[in-house]
């Protein structure tokens, strides 16, 4: 399986430099997010090597048109799709399958002074989980509402 292919993410759109690799193993009903970086924006492809998630994107951008918008895609290792979250949107998943390994690149290092999130489940926001009582970390529980994230803590529309 080709995992990356500069050349044909570019004809595509994608044409960021990916400067790191990372590695997630989670068991079932675990959910991870939503997070984003503001001074260290990080954009990132995701794609999963065993299991089955899904993965969603939300656009918290200052002045975006989509703003508190979302996507959402079955990633898994059967359809072999992969997804690209750009730098200005929050991420997360969730896990489907018994466990799921998730590798995902990203366009800046990672920078735990830079970490940043809004509520998995943010009634404003209205992502429709297919997992419903999920398995979420004490950090992902405490994060805020996207209506109440103080702008300067939001990145901006461009």
């Amino acid at each position: 399986m080709e995992t990356f292919h500069q050349e044909k993410y570019a004809e595509l759109g994608i044409d960021h430099a990916f400067i790191q690799d990372n590695y997630s193993h989670s068991t079932h009903g675990t959910l991870r997010g939503l997070h984003y970086q503001l001074k260290h924006p990080q954009g990132k492809l995701i794609y999963v090597i065993t299991g089955k998630i899904f993965d969603v994107a939300v656009d918290i951008r200052r002045g975006s048109p989509t703003f508190g918008q979302w996507a959402g895609q079955y990633l898994s290792d059967q359809n072999r799709r992969q997804i690209f979250v750009p730098e200005g949107f929050a991420h997360g998943f969730c896990v489907i399958s018994k466990t799921a390994d998730v590798l995902y690149k990203t366009t800046d290092l990672y920078n735990p002074d830079d970490e940043y999130g809004v509520l998995w489940s943010d009634p404003a926001i209205g992502i429709d989980w297919p997992v419903k009582a999920p398995i979420v970390s004490d950090k992902d529980k405490q994060f805020p509402g996207l209506g109440v994230v103080p702008e300067a803590q939001l990145p901006i529309y461009d």
